[in-house]
């Protein structure tokens, strides 16, 4: 078993954690692994950076006038705080367009403070809280620039999102054929391939000048814009966003559900993907760091800017310490 995190209730192991990480470089080479790098996984919203290269590619943002704050917000999980609302309505004014036409179902923000604001009027969440309302939003315009349906760009069949799919086997090099797809749940198709595929598409976004000059000038400006913007991909009390503050602009970051996690280390070819079996989201985090601490990409210094994420603390209801989860592996080199 692949054992990356241990869970003690006092000196006693309550739980152990499964999981998963590949380390590539961007020809495909495995350079480090724990688990299996070949577990075929869904990407989830680690997919979004990519995913946001087709909508760049339309020329909807020269057209429309998108900032580089908004094409961050593209790439997002966003917390569903009040400046991420505004940017992703701010997308949609610019192409005529309004909330109502989103596809993505709708949840309370994952900011508590702002779910509280909106339980406090007694509002119900819309879908622009949901926290992929700005990769819809980035799909809408697109539709929009090429005239196609409104109504259905989130289905598999749509032309939209065919050229995802499209971009995302050219990325990550495999066959459209091969990639497994179902739907996520914001509604659009969600893709499952190798996780050391997917770290080999991270690995390329991190270094744009393999690509023609259109490409690489779509793939600059999508990275540049997360790290850039940090804020817009997560939000507040968010490891995407603090991971890419900290360690300002040497990497970027991305989270997808259900314990799936991608980094990409800029202008060294690398990408980096995790897997936890078990679905729990709460430890990705640590793993993520530890990861970067064994590849000496995070400083001591660093780390500990990041501890509320690395130190994983469990409480009981009067906020006594009663346990912690630590992160126990050890990469594994391959050449």
């Amino acid at each position: 078993m692949s054992i990356v995190a241990k869970t003690y209730r006092g000196n006693i192991v309550d739980l152990t954690h499964i999981g998963h990480i590949a380390v590539v470089d961007y020809t495909g080479k495995i350079l480090y692994y724990y688990g299996n790098p070949k577990r075929v996984t869904f990407a989830r919203s680690s997919a979004k950076p990519i995913q946001a290269i087709s909508v760049l590619e339309s020329g909807t943002v020269e057209k429309y006038g998108i900032t580089d704050k908004e094409i961050a917000i593209f790439c997002a999980s966003h917390s569903g705080e009040n400046f991420h609302v505004d940017t992703v309505k701010s997308i949609l004014e610019k192409a005529g367009l309004d909330e109502e036409y989103l596809q993505c179902g709708s949840h309370y923000p994952i900011a508590e403070y702002a779910a509280e604001e909106l339980k406090n009027k007694g509002l119900k969440p819309k879908n622009i809280h949901c926290n992929c309302s700005g990769k819809h939003a980035g799909m809408l315009i697109t539709a929009k620039y090429y005239g196609e349906d409104l109504d259905s760009y989130y289905k598999l069949e749509h032309p939209v999102q065919k050229r995802i799919m499209k971009t995302i086997s050219e990325i990550c090099e495999y066959d459209e054929d091969k990639i497994i797809t179902a739907i996520d749940g914001c509604g659009v198709p969600v893709h499952a391939m190798p996780l050391y595929k997917f770290a080999q598409g991270f690995a390329k976004l991190s270094k744009p000048e393999i690509f023609d000059s259109d490409r690489e000038k779509v793939v600059r400006k999508i990275i540049n814009s997360m790290t850039q913007y940090p804020e817009m991909v997560g939000g507040t009390d968010r490891i995407c966003t603090d991971l890419m503050k900290v360690c300002g602009d040497r990497l970027f970051a991305k989270s997808g559900a259900s314990a799936y996690y991608a980094v990409g280390l800029k202008n060294k070819g690398i990408g980096i993907t995790f897997k936890i079996e078990d679905g729990n989201s709460k430890i990705v985090p640590a793993v993520v760091l530890e990861t970067l601490k064994q590849l000496g990409i995070i400083t001591d210094e660093e780390l500990k800017k990041l501890e509320k994420y690395y130190v994983l603390k469990i409480k009981n209801h009067k906020q006594e310490i009663v346990g912690e989860t630590k992160v126990d592996f050890n990469l594994i080199k391959n050449y």
